[in-house]
């Protein structure tokens, strides 16, 4: 006997749902469920008998002719038995419309729906709003003949200041292929980002090499922080195991916390997955864009760096046990900015940095990583090690006409185990960065990172990591960079040079998060901080010995997300560093004298379309 064929939506279990709601037929026809492709249908056949059932008020099934041209749902027709054109439609019989205002519920903008026309195009579109405003206290080196206070005609100044920050962040995504289960098969994106920001302070010549242009700096500036195309090659599997490769300006981290780089560059990536994403896969190059100096997003006004770098990452599920993934690095850094001087936006030498003799240089550098993260018993733990070597083409320290290269030999260690007691989380930090041990041999061990975010011991919560403290006057050299937590005395991170000259870092924190409610987190941290070795603090100064202790980073913050959801998070946190004797040993003509306490405070505001 011929069959008909009864088009319907979902699954096979969903075809012989619908079936089992629907009433017996007459005679010898009756229907049976079966699947054609991928789509299941019900098939009218007399070879099969089905029980007959009592005839049910509003569940007559549609007649096959009539299919074609689906009407709005019987009263007492289940919602998941209703036949439509196709599955993306499905809502628009359930009477649900697209709210253009609404993120969470059906949007086209989000990507929710495809784009008029068409069946796999969609388009994703996010805003982002975040504002910062921060006052704090750092020791703020000075020229003498540009103070206009007598009590800060001395080495250090007034460090109190004023910071202000907003960015609008618009991403834009174009999209083709289904992503419910696997990637997509095309992806360009498109972010760029608004910036604008305002900086007071109490001292000259701080903000702008130029005394005379004042105490407050205003600044505009676009970054174009995203800017790339992903095609998906191939699935390898049943599973959706993939092979992907991605251009241009894209965001990219080396390890799971942003200990050795994290940023948004220029670059070629090649990425997958293998035995159902039990291996994941990164081969990339890279080549830095120049920063702006004042927001620290990418400029593309400036020409493109000579710091490059290759990189070749493998994840590893359930390694050494369920639960936990590790991670093995190679990276490979080769910068030849030895060519030419640069100075950035407020007229300040970057490259080479006002550091020992001050020559151009250039260096290349190997990193091997290990990196773990997940869970070991009722343990949470995140470790990462880093071990560094390679050559610096001219040690700025000793260097000489004879032979001034050096070595580089240098390693980084981090753990932060975690524990969860209801509501409460307890945190360990423990952080290495070796220190150089004797500055005029020919031997660099000052771990430096290619360009760090580390989210870490508080993160930006924390004074340390935070803030950028000064080492030398005139904008030279930064003691630690803005949310870095490396002692590597370079310009900047944003448009220096590693350097692997620096006394090295230890840290040992306990912080804290309370969950006081499902919108309201309160944490705490509390780090200890040393120096590993101080031998070239004390040549770089020209000053007796230097103690190791720089003192205690206490810091809390109160987060709050009112509806539950990341759409709007406020945060308002305060640090604080209390200085040990080595601090006090750099910084004690700061005004205040030695018992001076160096202050942030962050109110910070996400909005999020």
């Amino acid at each position: 006997m011929e069959n008909r064929l009864v088009r319907g939506i979902g699954g096979a279990a969903l075809a012989v749902a619908m079936l089992a709601a629907l009433p017996a037929q007459a005679g010898k026809e009756r229907l049976r469920a079966v699947t054609v492709g991928e789509k299941p249908v019900l098939v009218q056949n007399d070879a099969r008998r089905i029980p007959s059932r009592p005839r049910q008020q509003g569940l007559d099934p549609i007649p096959p002719a009539d299919l074609s041209r689906v009407g709005p749902p019987q009263p007492n027709l289940p919602s998941e038995f209703i036949p439509v054109p196709d599955r993306w439609r499905l809502i628009d019989n359930l009477g649900v419309k697209v709210n253009f205002w609404d993120p969470y519920n059906q949007n086209t903008l989000k990507a929710d729906r495809p784009l008029p026309g068409t069946e796999d195009y969609f388009f994703n579109l996010a805003v982002i709003s975040d504002t910062v405003i921060e006052p704090r206290r750092l020791p703020t080196p000075i020229s003498p003949n540009s103070s206009q206070k007598p009590g800060s005609l001395d080495t250090f100044g007034d460090g109190d200041q004023l910071f202000y920050l907003e960015n609008l962040v618009v991403s834009l995504s174009f999209l083709q292929g289904d992503t419910a289960y696997r990637p997509p098969d095309i992806e360009f994106r498109f972010t760029p980002v608004f910036n604008y920001s305002r900086a007071e302070v109490e001292e000259r010549g701080v903000l702008r090499r130029d005394p005379s242009e004042g105490k407050v700096r205003n600044d505009v500036h676009v970054g174009i922080q995203e800017a790339f195309f992903d095609y998906h090659i191939r699935n390898v599997s049943r599973r959706f195991d993939f092979d992907s490769f991605r251009i241009g300006i894209q965001p990219f981290s080396t390890d799971f916390r942003g200990f050795l780089f994290q940023d948004n560059q220029l670059g070629f990536r090649l990425f997958g997955n293998r035995d159902n994403n039990l291996f994941q896969y990164n081969l990339g190059y890279f080549r830095r864009l120049e920063k702006d100096t004042n927001s620290g997003l990418n400029d593309l006004g400036e020409e493109i760096r000579k710091d490059e770098f290759f990189i070749a990452n493998l994840y590893l599920q359930d390694l050494p046990r369920l639960g936990f993934v590790s991670q093995f690095t190679l990276l490979h850094n080769r910068n030849d900015e030895d060519s030419e001087f640069f100075f950035n936006k407020n007229d300040f030498i970057e490259r080479p940095a006002s550091f020992g003799d001050e020559r151009l240089h250039k260096y290349n550098v190997t990193y091997l990583g290990y990196n773990g993260d997940g869970r070991l018993g009722r343990a949470q733990l995140t470790t990462s090690f880093y071990y560094a070597f390679g050559t610096d083409y001219h040690s700025q320290i000793n260097g000489n006409l004879i032979d001034d290269d050096a070595d580089i030999r240098a390693y980084f260690f981090a753990a932060e185990p975690s524990f969860d007691f209801d509501w409460i989380r307890v945190r360990g930090s423990f952080l290495i960065a070796s220190g150089d041990s004797d500055p005029f041999d020919n031997r660099e061990e000052g771990f430096s990172a290619v360009f760090e975010n580390p989210q870490f011991a508080g993160g930006d919560t924390s004074f340390w990591i935070r803030q950028g403290i000064p080492l030398i006057g005139g904008g030279g050299v930064q003691l630690t960079q803005r949310n870095g937590v490396l002692a590597e005395l370079r310009s900047s991170k944003e448009h220096g040079q590693s350097n692997f000259n620096n006394p090295g870092i230890v840290l040992l924190g306990l912080g804290t998060d309370f969950d006081v409610t499902p919108e309201l987190r309160i944490s705490t941290n509390f780090n200890n901080l040393r120096f590993d070795d101080t031998s070239n603090l004390e040549v770089l100064r020209n000053q007796g010995e230097i103690d190791d202790e720089i003192g205690w980073d206490l810091s809390a913050a109160v987060i709050w997300r009112p509806l539950f959801i990341q759409n709007i998070v406020l945060r308002l946190s305060g640090a604080a560093l209390v200085p040990g004797p080595g601090f006090k040993d750099l910084f004690a003509t700061s005004q205040g004298g030695d018992d001076e306490i160096l202050y942030s405070i962050l109110a910070n505001g996400t909005l999020t379309f």
